[in-house]
């Protein structure tokens, strides 16, 4: 007899559970991976609205004179028209703005009945006056 004790047979209750590792995820190539994105940096759509900013000042800039001529254009012929409906036709200055060019939404017409005068303007860019003058119909102030 040998003082060794037989090995013991292990079984499957006994043995403990071997836990399997999960599988590691597939690596991704380096032209697909998203980039970190940095505090320190502008980004997302900050320098695309300044970008437009800068374009649309320029754009106003070059564009300006000839939007002010167009401007000081309709407003004389809406003066003018204005003036001939009003005093000549005697139709009141509301149905005067009817008889205006299609594109013409922006310029108003105001009446001075002191001077028989109609000035037609377009906001912030022109305004001229058209006054009556008897037999000789309406003139067009000369600009300022």
């Amino acid at each position: 007899m040998s003082n060794t004790n037989p090995p013991e047979t292990a079984t499957a209750e006994q043995q403990p559970a071997a836990t399997p590792e999960p599988p590691l995820p597939p690596e991704v190539p380096r032209h697909l991976r998203r980039r970190k994105r940095r505090d320190d940096k502008q980004g997302g759509c900050m320098p695309w609205a300044l970008g437009f900013a800068v374009l649309f000042a320029l754009f106003l800039v070059w564009k300006l004179p000839a939007f002010k001529a167009q401007a000081e254009l309709g407003s004389a012929y809406a003066a003018r028209v204005g003036c001939s409906c009003r005093y000549v036709e005697g139709r009141s200055l509301e149905s005067c703005q009817t008889d205006f060019e299609p594109g013409m939404e922006m310029v108003s017409l105001s009446e001075d009945t002191a001077t028989k005068t109609i000035t037609g303007s377009v906001p912030l860019l022109a305004s001229r006056s058209a006054r009556y003058a008897g037999a000789s119909g309406c003139l067009i102030n000369p600009a300022n």
